[in-house]
């Protein structure tokens, strides 16, 4: 994978191919990115890089013959480790048993996560781990020579499933043989042992900012712009949640929200009745439900925003702006936050299998009195 294949982060991609040029590379780095940010995918990317023949200003070449074997995920000197399942009982799997649907993983969904990949391995219900024997072929791993490049590498992916076994490899961190790096990759940094985090460099790497989430929407799925803008909004910069709102999502939660505060405002009870029976309906989903109160939410927080930053520098949409602005002057920030505080509670309820249609009646009263200034009644 090379660096120009990743949605956004060229703060953190600069960081890394500098590190490389000025002759600053840890031996052990964890790079910490939430889930949907690209963690996986800069991880996969740097060791390209790594150990290209023909190093570029920015990125890999993406030619040479080290470039086309990462870029497959069979560099044989690039290992990988990751979460595993027994296949049957009484085994010790290790991630070379895997290799297989792990080039396929990577290749087809490089922003999944943990849950992505145990389902994609048929885990279930079972609990994914890396395992003493996984740590003993990593030594076995970075104790032979490298066959092409200057360097060996182990890009570990999710750390965090790694129990107190993991300190088999602090003296292989510590003292590592020549030219060996360590490249960890994981979303929680309080989940990883912590005598290895204080053994690694660590980089941080922040969501995906918004215009960029809205460019790869626009570009890599053929979204439309003002879809892009809503999914973008919702996924507070996490790509894989973005692709998962696409796929289960037909709805323009822009118009759905217009239509039910117009509803609210007006007083029309008929079509608020017929509102509510459509977003409480088994083919909006609960899944749904959720996401259109977290567009809501998420609206709230622009609008109190843009009274105090410039328009400019928030990255928010025409639509968004106009929304914003009018919702201004229908409510001061006490009744925002009321309503955020609301909105955020039935979220919680329909998690809890709530019923959809008596939970957005309510809603509407209350909502229908926090824009009234009156007492929420008790329901």
């Amino acid at each position: 994978m090379l660096f120009s294949e990743i949605i956004g982060q060229s703060a953190v991609k600069q960081q890394l191919v500098q590190s490389v040029q000025n002759n600053r590379l840890s031996h052990a780095m964890i790079l910490v990115a939430p889930e949907g940010a690209g963690g996986l995918p800069i991880g996969l990317a740097f060791t390209q890089y790594l150990v290209c023949e023909n190093k570029q200003a920015t990125d890999a070449c993406g030619q040479c013959a080290a470039c086309v074997k990462a870029s497959q995920y069979i560099h044989p000197d690039i290992h990988y480790s990751y979460p595993v399942i027994p296949r049957k009982s009484g085994d010790k799997p290790i991630s070379t048993d895997y290799i297989n649907e792990w080039r396929e993983f990577i290749g087809a969904n490089p922003y999944g996560n943990a849950y992505d990949w145990l389902q994609f391995i048929g885990a279930e219900n079972k609990q994914g781990n890396i395992t003493a024997s996984e740590c003993q072929d990593i030594l076995h791993k970075l104790n032979l020579k490298s066959f092409e490049s200057g360097y060996k590498i182990l890009l570990m992916w999710m750390p965090e499933y790694l129990g107190n076994e993991g300190n088999r490899l602090l003296k292989l961190i510590e003292e590592p043989p020549q030219n060996t790096l360590f490249i960890l990759v994981a979303e929680n940094q309080e989940q990883i042992l912590a005598t290895i985090l204080s053994r690694t460099h660590l980089v941080k790497v922040g969501g995906i900012q918004k215009e960029d989430l809205v460019k790869a929407l626009e570009q890599k799925n053929q979204v439309p712009a003002q879809k892009a803008q809503q999914l973008a909004t919702i996924a507070l910069g996490n790509y894989r949640e973005a692709l998962f709102l696409l796929r289960n999502s037909e709805d323009d939660y822009h118009e759905l929200l217009r239509n039910w505060l117009n509803h609210l405002f007006t007083g029309n009870r008929i079509a608020l009745q017929e509102w509510i029976e459509a977003i409480s309906s088994a083919k909006t989903g609960r899944e749904n439900q959720k996401q259109f109160l977290r567009y809501f939410i998420n609206l709230i927080e622009h609008t109190i925003r843009l009274q105090y930053l410039d328009k400019s520098l928030l990255g928010f949409s025409p639509e968004e702006i106009d929304f914003a602005t009018k919702l201004s002057k229908l409510a001061n920030h006490e009744q925002l936050a009321a309503i955020a505080e609301e909105l955020n509670n039935a979220s919680y309820y329909i998690e809890r299998n709530a019923n959809g249609k008596l939970l957005f009646h309510a809603l509407s009263i209350k909502l229908q009195h926090i824009f009234k200034k009156k007492p929420i009644p008790v329901l």
